[in-house]
């Protein structure tokens, strides 16, 4: 193998850092969601993963739709019907790659029915090399 491709290799190897991975967990049902929520802190805590803030919206999200009783007529009869979503937000901070995906999946696999989720992971990426410190540019200008 050629030196550049033991390099590429060695960054392919390298495991992903993340500084934020943040949960949103919703559902119908107040009493799965809180149960789940306590599913996850727990699991976190035995993987030895630091669990951030936990918090829910204070009021579920409301969808109203009105329809007619009757298919064809009789217009001042009508039903209404309600979809109340509730929210849940669990955030985990400083994670590696492997830990995140084997802890994600876990967490994925025992999502009760009814309950969706979405993941957000904020990276943490090396400072590219074209930039330089304050201080390297202040001595680079007396320099000259």
């Amino acid at each position: 193998m050629h030196l550049m491709d033991l390099e590429s290799v060695d960054e392919a190897l390298l495991d992903q850092l993340y500084k934020l991975v943040e949960l949103e967990v919703k559902g119908h049902d107040t009493a799965v969601l809180k149960s789940y929520e306590w599913f996850a802190k727990t699991a976190a805590r035995e993987l030895g993963i630091t669990v951030g803030n936990c918090w829910s919206l204070r009021k579920p999200n409301k969808n109203r739709f009105t329809l007619l009783k009757s298919v064809f007529i009789y217009k001042k009869h009508r039903v209404q019907y309600e979809i109340r979503t509730q929210f849940h937000f669990l955030q985990f901070h400083n994670l590696t790659g492997s830990t995140a995906d084997t802890f994600l999946e876990y967490i994925q696999r025992n999502l009760p029915e009814g309950v969706a989720m979405k993941v957000t992971k904020v990276a943490v990426q090396a400072l590219p090399k074209h930039l330089v410190p304050p201080e390297q540019v202040v001595n680079v200008e007396e320099s000259k």
